[in-house]
Order: structure tokens, then sequence, then C-alpha cells
């Protein structure tokens, strides 16, 4: 392969033999050793301003994962970390005047000085050459000079800034303030202290990183001396606005860290803080389109961030470097080891950024969790950025896990998730409900077999609740050719086929309706034909609150509403949910997401009405709940009313979750039984932040502040998130979808797998025979009676 050419036109070597170090943090230097191991003949220079005793923050912790990887790439440095980490195991959660503790979590920890002392003995016995005091030449100027320059110039970083336009920067500025300070005394555990104040709830998280030592007197180790009583990282946090009322922004150094020892004198024993030139900052995430340019490699903090919630940075720049090194080394030339590094560590750094992004909006929602129950409230501390879990807690302290689950309510041996739960008059035997997916299988509105078959089997798969796909109101209300309706009797006749089976087949299972309308989003083809593109032929005209096409050029532009049609779809409505009372259905869930109709009425993106039904959220709130208000006058006063929302548009100036919020208090006014909190689909340019139990956070706002009912949905595929996210208090009900489509049986099969034969998740009789899993291979095989040396 020919060498790779350098942003000034150069050519470098394919293995590169000089190389530059902008940066002598953690992950520059760890990255100048071990290329240096791995090839003494490179000319490796490391340049860092400040001076090498300089270092800012106290602690830093890495994870067994990272040192196994240090282990194994340079012995020397692993030994070094091994006889200076404080380990630990608990986790103390201290509120209102309480302390929880949590065991078997596993912690490692040292002085962020006596780190980069070790790595900078270790580039000394290598030869690689730190330049301290001394500010590093531009990248593009030495990219000429070198074959490979790392910029590990940290979250400000000038070489990101400089190549902005190759890199494509992001970064999001956070809602709380933080300052990093230390105690001169090693806490037993990394502990959270919650202080509810005048001004408002502000956090401590605190963690030991050196040890006492043994004979109380001032010692020096191999890297300079240690504190006799040990040292601890204090980091204070609190959301912007409380930061100001408590005239925290008006403080200096020495006055900020007065005022938290104060603040916090339980849990340091009144003993004082200290600062070394701390300041009060908000936290910025950074994202990079890009993570290389030329011979130029972004590296750590200068090509990602992650909340120091989930203590992620030092462990992050470590393995970048680690990574790095063996993609250098392992590929043919330089270009495929930029690639190669940014492949593999591209996955893993954005895994770390959504549970960095979950832990951190949990912190800054803290005072929406406060009134929970102590245990209820420890565990969805712990649970936050949904990387620990409740079967994983269950593994590392089951007397913890278990004190959760009965403060829950769980009986012995039975699962949070089959606890029953009531809405109205209608008690849902279990939490799991089968989400609304549109089959696009119907003709002329009509559910057949097909509908028969896919929601029979759901509800023999033992969920608690069975939803149907959305059901249309009217022929145009219809998003495609293939979806059902309740606009006929003939509809109604056949959607009663499907709940006298589910009744009669499933005893015990619930089915609900979802109706709604298409708006804007209607006349649209099959989803497998092309998702949210016109029909060839036979279109039918499409409505809205306002004439906004849903993607401008493609889909029709809609009709605005006026008054004589929006009374028209309310008795629409109305009189699709007297059928659906006739057809037999359980509950009824009004659509009020995802851009259909009634989202169009709410979104700000999608209504820019001037009359009574625009402007302000209370105006746009009009419609919808005016249908909502003529369902409920028709529907069963014994059967609950859910109503599905968008949580948030994912795009500018759309709805927030303070908005979310607000819309789902109304609803509940008005008598929404629970709120059903999905997100997004209002608008074509939509940047969902997608992961695992992504919407769950919008859910658990609105659960905790609105005090109503809800239903999680969202890339929740485990039995252990959904036990999880109810037992943490972030939802009542939790909706599947992917899951059951994957697996009908997937809340027997769930059941089976945690040992639970309880009456939450009865085998039908006929396949009761099937309710254990089949063996796989042999299993009468002698066992071993001896062990011969």
């Amino acid at each position: 392969m020919p060498p790779a050419a350098t942003p000034s036109g150069t050519v470098a070597p394919a293995r590169p033999l000089r190389v530059a170090v902008i940066g002598g943090g953690p992950g520059g230097l760890y990255a100048a050793a071990l290329l240096k191991r791995l090839d003494p003949e490179r000319e490796i220079t490391v340049w860092e301003r400040n001076a090498p005793d300089d270092t800012f923050g106290f602690g830093v912790v890495l994870s067994d994962e990272t040192l196994g990887g240090i282990e194994h790439a340079d012995p020397v440095v692993y030994r070094a970390l091994q006889d200076e980490f404080v380990r630990w195991d608990d986790i103390d959660i201290t509120h209102r005047g309480r302390t929880l503790t949590s065991g078997g979590h596993g912690f490692a920890a040292l002085g962020r000085r006596r780190l980069l002392e070790i790595l900078h003995e270790r580039c000394r016995s290598l030869g690689v050459r730190l330049r301290f005091r001394t500010p590093a030449p531009p990248a593009a100027e030495l990219a000429a000079a070198h074959d490979l320059v790392i910029a590990a110039d940290g979250v400000h970083s000038a070489t990101r800034q400089a190549h902005a336009d190759v890199f494509g920067p992001h970064a999001t500025t956070h809602r709380c303030r933080y300052i990093w300070l230390a105690a001169d005394f090693a806490f037993e555990s990394f502990r959270f202290e919650i202080a509810e104040t005048e001004h408002g709830v502000m956090q401590l998280h605190g963690y030991p990183f050196s040890r006492p030592s043994p004979d109380h007197h001032l010692s020096t180790g191999p890297f300079g001396p240690q504190n006799p009583s040990g040292a601890s990282t204090v980091i204070v946090e609190m959301r912007e606005e409380v930061w100001r009322a408590a005239g925290l922004d008006a403080c200096d150094e020495q006055q900020s860290t007065e005022r938290c020892a104060k603040v916090f004198a339980e849990a340091l024993g009144g003993r004082p803080l200290r600062g070394n030139s701390s300041a009060w900052t908000a936290f910025r995430t950074v994202v990079n389109d890009r993570w290389s340019h030329g011979n130029i490699v972004l590296l750590g903090d200068a090509a990602h961030t992650a909340h120091f919630s989930i203590g992620s940075g030092t462990k992050l720049a470590v393995e970048d470097a680690l990574a790095l090194a063996a993609c250098v080394e392992e590929q043919p030339d330089l270009p495929s080891a930029l690639a190669a590094y940014e492949s593999e560590r591209r996955p893993v750094v954005e895994s770390t950024q959504r549970a960095a992004a979950a832990s951190l909006r949990w912190f800054e929602e803290l005072a929406v969790h406060t009134d929970q129950p102590p245990h209820r409230f420890a565990f969805n501390l712990l649970t936050r950025s949904r990387r620990v879990t409740h079967d994983n807690l269950r593994l590392r302290d089951p007397a913890f896990t278990e004190a959760v689950e009965r403060e829950f309510g769980c009986p012995p041996g039975t699962p949070p998730m089959f606890t029953p739960f009531r809405l109205r008059g209608l008690t849902l035997r279990n939490r799991v409900v089968v989400s609304p997916m549109d089959m696009y299988v119907a003709h002329d509105g009509m559910p057949g077999d097909f509908h028969l078959v896919h929601l029979g089997a759901r509800a023999l798969g033992g969920a608690g609740l069975v939803m149907t796909e959305m059901v249309c109101v009217s022929p145009e209300g219809r998003i495609t050719p293939g979806c059902t309706g309740l606009y006929r009797a003939e509809q109604a006749a056949a959607w009663r086929r499907v709940t006298d089976f589910v009744h009669r087949s499933s005893p015990g299972t619930a089915i609900g309706v979802q109706l709604g309308h298409s708006g804007r989003k209607g006349s649209t083809r099959l989803m497998w034909e092309g998702i949210d593109q016109p029909l060839e032929g036979g279109n039918w005209p499409v409505s809205a609150a306002s004439p906004l096409p849903y993607r401008p050029g493609v889909n029709q532009v809609p009709q605005a509403l006026d008054r004589t049609g929006l009374t028209e779809i309310r008795q629409q409505f109305a009189s699709a949910a007297r059928r659906a009372a006739d057809s037999g259905f359980d509950l009824l869930e009004l659509h009020c997401a995802h851009g259909y109709l009634l989202s169009g009425f709410l979104s700000p993106l999608t209504n820019l009405r001037t009359d009574a039904y625009g402007g302000s959220l209370e105006r746009r709130l009009r419609f919808p709940l005016e249908v909502f208000d003529a369902v409920r006058d028709v529907w069963p006063d014994d059967k609950p009313m859910t109503v599905r929302i968008s949580a948030t548009d994912w795009a500018d100036g759309g709805t927030t979750v303070e908005d979310a919020v607000a819309v789902a208090r109304a609803f509940a006014a008005h008598g929404a039984d629970a709120i059903d909190v999905s997100t997004g689909q209002v608008v074509a340019d939509e940047r969902p932040e997608y992961g695992r139990s992504y919407q769950t956070p919008y859910a658990d706002r609105i659960r905790n502040e609105a005090h109503v009912p809800v239903i999680a949905v969202g890339a929740i595929s485990s039995w252990d998130d959904v036990n999880s996210i109810l037992l943490a208090g972030r939802a009542d009900l939790c909706a599947l979808a992917r899951p059951h489509l994957y697996d009908p049986h997937w809340t027997l099969h769930a059941a089976a797998e945690q040992n639970y034969t309880g009456d939450a998740a009865p085998w039908p009789l006929p396949y009761r025979a099937g309710s254990r899993r089949p063996p796989t291979g042999r299993t009468d095989a002698p066992k071993p009676r001896l062990t011969l040396d």
C-alpha cells in the first residue's frame, strides 16, 4: 500500500518513526510509552505546557477491564499502578439522614499526580522526550515534521478547533455546575450524599484515592509523600439555578471550599476541603464526526468526553492509547491504522457516552427523585446509567436487592415484572405490555386472520396487556392502505372476533385498542415499500394542524383543519370509541404521538396556527383534549384510557421534556389513567439519541414530576431491563415491540428464565409441556468424583 499523505502533503512511512504527542495527560503519556516500547527506534516527543507536578483534579478511577489491558500491554506500568491503588467494594448513599450501603461493586483509584509520575518515569526509562512548560507547536506544523501527531490536548483541544472543518466537533454544555475538591482523609467507600438546602438540591460524589499510612506518620513512597490519613476526591454538583441562588457564583476557590464543607459537614466529619486551582464549571459533552486528519489523530477528551459520574475520562483516554498503539502495530500503513483505531474505539466510546448521558441527566433531574422511598431512591441512583441492572445488582449484593424488592411490594420469589397493576377497573396481572405495532396487512380497514393470529399469539404469550396497532378513525385517517380502522360496523365485528379469542383462550390477558388519525403522515406506502413515501397512485387528501408537509417536495401539503373539519374529526374519534367498546376491548389508548394528527397539534414545529388552537402550549393542547373528552364521554367509566405522547421531538425548537410533563398533567386532569411515553417521529429531520431504554428517562421524569402512572417504551429488550425500570420507579408498565415480534412468548420465557411459576404468567394448558427450556445436549454423563494431581 502507498505511504500516507500528511495534511501538508508530505509522505509518512507505513510505520511512524517520528511521533509528536500534544498534551501530557495520562492518555498522551501512555500512548507515547506504548509506541516507544513497541519500537525503540521511534523518536517520540511529548509537549506539555504545564510543569510535571501540575495537575488538576485529584483521584482517578480505572476499571478492572482497563487494568487488564494495561497488564497485557505494559507489565511495568501495571505493577506500579497495583502498588498504588486503593480498592473498595461498597457504595454508600446518604439521603434525608439515612445511609444505605450496596456492596460488591469493585473500584480501584489512585491520585492523578501519582498516575502521572508513574507514566513520566516509564516514558523516561523508555527514552521518550518529555518537554514540560512548553506549549506544542500547531498540529499542522508538527504534522509536516513528524509521521504521526497525537492530539491529546483535552476537552478544550486547540488541535480540534484548528481543524474543526475536518473533525466536525459538537459540544453540548449541560445544566449543572460542579467543582473538584479533595478531603485529607480516606472515605471508607464510594459515597453519594444528597443535601436538600433552602436553595435547592446539592450532591456530593466522593471516593478515596490514597490509603491512610499504617503508622499514621507522613511517609514517602516511590513517587513522593503520602498523606498519613489518606485522601479522597470530593465533587460537589448542583443545578445552575441552585448554584446561583446559593451565591456560589460569586465565591472564589477558598470561599467555595468552605461553603461546600459546611453543607456536607456530616459526610466530612467536620473536616475541611481543599482545592487545586479548582473552579466551578459546567460539563461539556464533546463528540467529533471524525477522529483523524491525515497523520493527526485525536485521543481522549480531545476526541470525546463522558460525564465524571461514571468515572470514565481517564479510563477512556488510557483505552484509546492502548487501541491506537495496537492498531499502529497491526495495520500495514498509517491510514489503515487510524481508520482501524476509530472503528474499534468509536462504538465503545458511544456506548459509554450514552451511559454517561443517562447518568448526567439523572443528576440534573435529581430533585424529581428525592421524595422516593429510601431503597427505591438508592436503587434508582445505582442503576441510573442503565449499566447496572436489577439482575446484576442481585449478584453483587443480594441482601440490598431483596430490601428494594420488599419495599416495592414483591412477594417472595416474585420478580417485579410479575406484580399486578390496577388502572381504573382493570387489574393487569403483570407489568408487560405488547406495544402497538402497525402490521399493514388490512384490506379496506378490515382486520383479518393475520390480526387474529398475531394478537392472539401474543396474548397466549403471557403479557398482561396486548395492544392493537393504531386503529384509524376514518378512511382518510389511515397511514397506508394496509391500516386497520374502526369507522364501520363490519370492522367492529371483526375486532370482536379478536377480543373474544383473547378473553376465551387467554383468560386474564387484557387487550387494548389504540385509536388515531394519521394527519399529514397519511396516504403513504406500506412500510416495506417505502416508509413515509407517498403512494404511487390512489392518494387521498390529508389534513393537519397547519399546511406543512412531512417532507417538503415529497409528501402532500396537508389541508389546515377549519372549525368544521375539527368537529368532524372529533366526532369520528367518539364514534370509533363507541365501536371499540362494542368490540370488547378492555382499554383504549389515544394516539397523540409520532407526528400523527393529534401530535401535530401538540408540537410547536408542526402547529403554526394563530387561532385558539395554536400558539401557547395551552392552546396547542386544546384540540387533543377536546378529542380526549369526547372519547372519554363514550368510553365505559370502569375501563381505563391512556394517552401516547412524544415527549420530545428530537429537534431544535420542538417539544421539550418540560412541555411533556405539562401535557401529561393536562391529560391526567381530564381523566387519563396513564401516559404512554414515546418520543420523536414528529419531524423528518429529527436527531434521536438511540440506545438501550433510551426513552425511559422521559417516562421517569413524567411519572415522578407529574405524579401520573406511565408506560415506558423504546428499546427495552430484556426482562432485566423491565425489572430495573420498575424497581427504580421510572415507570409502572413496560411496553415492548420488537422482542414480541422475535418471540411471541417473550413474557412466559422471561418467567421461566427467572424460575417464576406464579399466577402472573400462567402457561396455557395446551402449551404447559413446553414451559421448560428444552435440553440442548447430554445431561446423563456421570459426575467426576476424583481429582487427580
